[in-house]
């Protein structure tokens, strides 16, 4: 849901936002490259015949520099054993047994290949304090004698009667003391169409005002409420999420202790068999052997390479992370208002009364909320191009208006103002499933009745079907009433709803689809879905326009709008995972076909590394058809 086209106040925060740093400008990517280009350099001009070891001794560090530092502090920190630890040993080894130029390349390789999976990871992050642009600086307080003072909403605490004039923010939650309106709690809820508040309604803090005036009594803190609640929420939930390994590391969990271990034993058994220094040598070179030289590359370049082609069709991945968990995908969580739905209420039904045109009912309707500020304004002012003129309009905030046309007064408002007389049962049913209806009365009686829904997208049922055929479990989470989200749902062909959800539960919901044991995707574009976005095993927010909360807290975002692009990322990321298995796998059958080669003194130090640059090749081919999907998942015409 698009937050951002709401009426705001004047007086709402705003936060600076960060700006990218262009790769050419990153101390992270320029060393690396630094580092391959004295390599480079180094190579061509030996193989001219012309050797400078101090290009391949300068290469060497530059590359270490950017994982030895870190591998030693994870080792003396907290004993962690990963595969900057094992480069780092397999770096010294060949440097002890006098092959500087095989342990630059080393270095070289892997420093570029964590540089550019920490670049594809931080590229499109920016916090998630622009959610606290919901809450106002400032917020009215009234006093004794209905004095009134200009407060900052920080110091606000339970109690506080505040006034909330049409168009502003409200600063904390509270409860409605006097006043009727309308309020626009998308942000917050999730509910496509404002709520009729009155004495004794529970608001939440960062609800729009649309019109009248209010008097809300504050119950929670200007620094605590739901808002803040749900910027607490996201950050716990990325941190957790944060820890979580990626593939390459789960493997280097077992393999580096495994072959520390192993050269070790090498060494010492080996020595007590024969020449130590021959044994020394070897497990060095078992070392090398062992180093994951393709598993460091070949995955980065794998992601890095698909996550490139899936910008191409309107995805963007904020982590290499997150494209391999997408693939593994079996359930997905969507958002309706925004997500399933257009987010643009329109006209769906007109009942006439008997002789009464239903142009011309459209028209005196239209004509009267021409001068409503209300969202269900728009869509039926835009039901009739031809307006009749209307006078003495007035407005009974939070009900409907009245006006005079062709000398008749004419009103329009809720069901609960105006009665629906001999049309109660129709507005009933169309209530029922999930329309939003206004009455129309005409000189005190009833003449019509207009019903407006906001619509599920053309292509939404269709998508829906294709993701069940294939296998994906849906369920609709939503702060909209349940009779709305279930017509809807219906509609959609989706069988798990769950309605009237806040954001903290909606976050709990995608834990017990989680607690099924499938990864759950959760999908949506409002701050309401923020929580949830960033609890999933990933987090999607859909479309360009979505709020900046939502595509902070998601591990993905699309820039258009067409669900059909999630099918296709879907078949793109699962396409992915398969090539970054099949490099994870050759990545290990070298280094288990190069152990006992290297153990038993068939391979050297040079041949080990010969083979696996070979590799590197290999899986760096393999990686970069991760780029060729973006064909395949090209966007069908519409």
């Amino acid at each position: 849901m698009d937050a951002c086209c709401a009426p705001v106040a004047a007086t709402t925060q705003a936060t600076p936002q960060e700006e990218a740093t262009p790769w050419w400008r990153e101390r992270a990517i320029l060393i690396p490259a630094a580092s391959g280009a004295l390599l480079a350099i180094g190579m061509l001009l030996s193989w001219a015949g012309v050797t400078v070891p101090l290009l391949f001794w300068a290469s060497l560090l530059l590359g270490a520099s950017q994982f030895v530092p870190g591998a030693l502090r994870s080792l003396l920190s907290s004993g962690r054993l990963g595969i900057g630890l094992l480069m780092t040993i397999s770096a010294i080894g060949a440097v002890l047994l006098g092959f500087v130029a095989e342990a630059a390349a080393l270095a070289f390789l892997y420093s570029i290949a964590e540089a550019l999976e920490d670049r594809a990871m931080d590229k499109a992050r920016s916090g998630l304090r622009s959610l606290l642009r919901l809450i106002p600086a400032t917020a009215t307080l009234i006093g004794p004698g209905g004095t009134t003072r200009t407060a900052p909403a920080a110091t606000l605490k339970p109690g506080d009667l505040l006034r909330l004039a049409a168009g502003e923010r409200l600063a904390t939650d509270g409860i409605v003391r006097s006043g009727h309106s309308s309020l626009d709690v998308s942000a917050i809820t999730g509910e496509s169409i404002p709520v009729e508040v009155g004495p004794g309604a529970e608001v939440a803090a960062g609800s729009i005002n649309i019109s009248g005036s209010l008097q809300v009594e504050a119950t929670a803190a200007g620094s605590d409420n739901s808002l803040t609640t749900v910027v607490r929420l996201v950050e716990q939930a990325q941190a957790e999420k944060g820890q979580r390994a990626r593939i390459a590391d789960r493997i280097a969990r077992p393999l580096v202790p495994g072959v520390l271990l192993l050269a070790m034993l090498v060494a010492i058994i080996g020595s007590f068999l024969g020449d130590p220094a021959v044994w020394i040598e070897r497990a060095l070179v078992v070392l090398v052997a062992a180093s994951p030289c393709a598993l460091a590359i070949s995955v980065p370049v794998t992601v890095i390479s698909a996550i490139g082609a899936a910008s191409r069709f309107g995805v963007i991945f904020k982590s290499g992370a997150a494209f391999e968990r997408l693939g593994g995908i079996r359930h997905l969580a969507l958002d309706k208002t925004g997500t399933l739905t257009r987010n643009e209420p329109r006209v769906t039904t007109v009942l006439a009364a008997a002789g009464v045109d239903k142009q011309q009912l459209l028209g005196w309707a239209g004509a009267l909320e021409a001068h409503s500020t209300h969202p269900l304004a728009a869509a039926i002012t835009a039901e009739t191009s031809e307006l009749p003129t209307v006078r003495e309009v007035r407005e009974e905030a939070g009900r409907g208006l009245r006006g005079l046309i062709d000398g008749a007064m004419v009103a329009v408002g809720s069901p609960r103002w105006l009665s629906p007389g001999a049309l109660s049962a129709e507005v009933g049913a169309l209530e029922a499933e999930g329309m939003t209806v206004v009455v129309v009365h005409r000189d005190g009686g009833v003449v019509g009745a207009i019903a407006v829904r906001d619509e599920l997208r053309p292509e939404a049922a269709e998508v829906i079907a294709g993701l069940q055929a294939a296998g994906t479990g849906i369920t609709m989470l939503t702060g909209d009433n349940a009779r709305t989200a279930g017509a809807l749902a219906a509609q959609a062909g989706i069988l798990d709803v769950r309605a009237e959800l806040r954001p903290a539960e909606k976050a709990t919901a995608v834990a017990e689809l989680q607690a099924s044991g499938a990864p759950v995707a959760m999908i949506g574009d409002g701050i309401n879905d923020a929580p949830a976005l960033a609890s999933a095993d990933i987090g999607i927010a859909l479309g360009a326009r979505g709020a900046d909360a939502a595509v902070e807290s998601a591990d993905i975002a699309f820039t258009g709008e067409d669900l059909r692009v999630i099918p296709r990322a879907l078949r793109h990321a699962r396409r992915g995972r398969r090539i970054i298995n099949q490099n994870i796998g050759l990545s290990l059958v070298i280094i288990i076909v190069l152990l006992p080669l290297a153990i038993t003194g068939v391979l050297g130090l040079a041949a080990v590394v010969l083979v696996h640059e070979v590799a590197e090749v290999l899986v760096i081919l393999n990686g970069l058809r991760a780029g060729q999907a973006s064909r395949r998942n090209r966007p069908r015409e519409s």
